[in-house]
């Protein structure tokens, strides 16, 4: 029977196969043992040279580190071994033998392990960080799912931008001109929420940031739910609850993978709701005091949010942000116009913001003044002024970067290891 290594314990005593690729081999004369993942896991393959043919011992002796292989035998319990269980091997067949493998136990730099991006996804670190990634992804969006949210995938190739051209890239369209790939769904989740009520899209965005800092992809997914009627403070309660559901379920089902990374769940585990509010004038207070000084009405870089997140153990949101430094499709406080109903969400631990959102404008009056504030194009943004023209009401969403909660739930130093195939101002390759 073949099975994966994951379901090992439910096979304990029973004869099993194995399909998969040789992750570690060490002998001692008459015993191999044998370390086989299959993407599932990883298992410890136990060959004594009495227990099978003299040929499969030979061939076991000459795998190299990669090499595909099925392995044969009965599944028996080792606290010792990994997963707890073990494989007593009654037979090997040898699929393809690798050629020698560049990626070995020995120290290798950045840029070899992220040139070599396509082979050190088979790592124990990486298939961690990439379970955690699932996971999160699952969490989110089956909260979403459970709360009444219907999934409607905004396009990717847009007409416009969401929040400032100078970051879009662009590519030529046929005869109509130029499309740009999309900054994020959410005006298209607008049109969407008009619709349906609440609704979310979950996909690639993209940034044309000469940045390199360890927060930035030119390429990355958000998550991002939109609902009709929803306040400022219904999109914060909502965000918050999405975000502890997400962590508990990642602590419920990934303490095995959080233990490969050495993450400190104790940090996790304070991720409880209510999360503290901060206004931004509250935030600017808090860096003077912490001789970090910022103008009013300029937006938080890395260093900022690093100080005002140092000073809470959970998340905090920092909300009612300078109009000037926010979107032009921002709702005005009512009795402030010169800030806006926005709310970002920054991670503990110097993480930086993973949600950034609040309230739209629905006045079509106002809408139209910003654009024409912004410099942008009123035609290209018809069908979206449509949107208040027929039906307007207040509503609310906000984007939740995946990268950027992978990073912080793992613990890891750089948002390169939250993707799969990272996307960065100086790397396209592999």
């Amino acid at each position: 029977m073949r099975i994966r290594i994951e379901e090992a314990a439910a096979h304990a005593g029973h004869e099993v196969e194995i399909h998969g690729w040789l992750y570690h081999r060490r002998s001692s004369g008459s015993i191999h043992f044998l370390l086989v993942r299959d993407g599932s896991g990883v298992m410890q393959c136990v060959m004594t040279k009495q227990e099978v043919p003299v040929a499969s011992f030979a061939l076991a002796d000459g795998l190299t580190q990669e090499s595909s292989i099925i392995v044969r035998g009965r599944v028996r319990e080792d606290r010792r071994a990994p997963g707890g269980h073990e494989l007593a091997v009654t037979g090997l067949d040898v699929v393809h033998l690798a050629e020698p493998y560049p990626i070995t136990p020995k120290e290798h730099g950045v840029e070899f392990l992220m040139d070599h991006r396509h082979l050190w996804l088979r790592s124990r670190r990486q298939h961690a960080i990439m379970r955690i990634r699932a996971e999160l992804i699952q969490a989110c969006t089956s909260f979403l799912d459970g709360r009444g949210f219907l999934r409607m995938d905004a396009p990717i190739l847009t007409p416009a931008s969401v929040e400032g051209t100078t970051t879009l890239f662009e590519t030529p369209y046929f005869d109509l001109g130029s499309a740009y790939l999309t900054q994020s769904g959410q005006l298209y989740n607008e049109a969407a929420a008009m619709a349906f009520g609440q609704v979310y899209c979950l996909g690639p965005t993209f940034r044309a940031e000469k940045s390199k800092t360890r927060r930035h992809l030119t390429e990355f997914w958000m998550l991002e739910p939109e609902a009709a009627y929803m306040t400022l403070d219904e999109y914060m309660v909502l965000a918050e609850e999405m975000v502890t559901a997400a962590v508990d379920q990642v602590l419920e089902r990934r303490r095995t993978e959080l233990a490969v990374l050495e993450r400190d769940t104790a940090a996790l585990e304070r991720v409880r709701p209510p999360f503290p509010r901060i206004s931004y004038d509250d935030a600017l207070d808090r860096l003077n005091e912490a001789d970090k000084s910022l103008p009013w009405g300029e937006d938080f870089g890395a260093e900022q949010e690093t100080v005002i997140s140092a000073q809470f153990d959970r998340p905090v949101f920092v909300h009612h942000y300078p109009a000037t430094c926010k979107a032009f499709y921002m709702q005005p406080a009512e009795d402030r116009p010169d800030v806006v109903l926005s709310a970002d969400l920054l991670a503990p631990e110097g993480y930086g913001e993973i949600i950034g959102g609040g309230q739209r404008i629905h006045d079509l009056t106002l809408l139209e003044q910003r654009l024409r504030e912004h410099h942008l194009p009123s035609d290209v943004y018809r069908w979206y002024l449509d949107l208040r023209r027929y039906g307007s009401v207040p509503h609310s969403g906000f984007g939740l970067g995946i990268e950027r909660t992978v990073a912080w739930i793992c613990g890891i130093e750089h948002i390169r290891e939250a993707i799969p195939f990272p996307r960065l101002l100086n790397r396209l390759y592999p």
